[in-house]
């Protein structure tokens, strides 16, 4: 049965698709510390059942970490937990029998730290998934895929399209913490002392607003979204970057713990349900995703 229908603040992005792009081929096996349950710490590169799901129903929350990131995942003025990926969270979770959805907001950096320290029970961020992260945690299949795009000057002076431009024109960019830009701007070859790491998307506005970058990197809809109505800084075209001339897919999902695959494997089968029914790109329309951003990649293809 579904459940009863949500009202969803909104939040606004201008209108335009974004076509979807090649897999990047790369290496990855799944490694790293991960806890069980409360008792125990499993093995290094453990990769268990866990039974979190059933005790996750039995107590009817579940906790998820979020980095207060619009539109991906943050706390409303009502203290509610909304963005697209908690929204999702909301309805799958459902579906799996656990009613509530407890948000625990970190920083973007934390949020895989906290998750194996047991602070949250999923990161529900909008986490692009990688090889080097894919060591770390179990990734669910993609929700979304999306391009790059840069916050500028009005006008964009500079003509910065790409993180070459940024590296060849010698200019500063700022990016997000633990952002997978920084690994983008990296292998542009702009070097580290040109990378100013920031809180947020807001602060990248700032920051380009005030003349201390040249361009803020992130995701197409988190840039768009900020600088929607702005008369500061604007949007650059949204972009595929590249890392060794192959694509690097903005492709993000929700992560759990290595310990607890039996729950990963039941909300992928949830995921997929609301994917093949259309049910997924309804629940996060209202965030400034389009049909452009819906994919049928799965993580073990971004893991690999």
């Amino acid at each position: 049965m579904a459940p009863p229908a949500r009202t969803i603040r909104t939040y606004n992005r201008r209108q335009g698709g974004i076509s979807r792009r090649s897999l990047l081929a790369g290496v990855a096996a799944f490694g790293a510390l991960g806890a069980a349950g409360c008792t125990r710490v499993a093995a290094e590169g453990t990769v268990e059942g866990g039974d979190l799901l059933d005790r996750l129903r039995e107590r009817g929350e579940v906790k998820v970490g979020i980095a207060n990131e619009p539109p991906f995942g943050y706390v409303d003025d009502d203290g509610e937990p909304t963005g697209e990926a908690p929204e999702v969270a909301k309805v799958l979770f459902g579906r799996l029998g656990v009613e509530r959805i407890t948000p625990v907001p970190v920083d973007f950096s934390a949020l895989i730290p906290g998750l194996k320290a047991q602070q949250f029970d999923v990161v529900s961020a909008g986490m692009t998934i990688n090889p080097p992260r894919c060591e770390q945690v179990l990734f669910a299949d993609p929700d979304f895929l999306m391009l790059d795009a840069f916050i500028v000057a009005p006008g964009n002076p500079r003509n910065i399209t790409t993180y070459d431009d940024i590296a060849e024109q010698g200019l500063t960019m700022a990016t997000g913490q633990a952002y997978a830009q920084i690994g983008y701007a990296a292998a542009a070859g702009i070097p580290g002392s040109k990378v100013l790491i920031l809180p947020d998307q807001v602060a990248g506005l700032d920051a380009v607003a005030q003349g201390r970058v040249d361009a803020f990197a992130g995701t197409n809809v988190t840039v768009t979204g900020v600088t929607e109505g702005s008369d500061r800084a604007e949007a650059s075209e949204p972009f595929q970057p590249m890392v060794d001339g192959e694509p690097a897919l903005g492709a993000g999902g929700f992560a759990f713990r290595l310990t607890e695959r039996n729950l990963r494997d039941a909300f992928n089968e949830e995921l997929h349900r609301i994917k093949d029914s259309g049910e997924l790109l309804e629940i996060v329309r209202p965030f400034g995703f389009t049909e452009a951003e819906m994919t049928d990649l799965t993580a073990e293809e971004l893991c690999r």
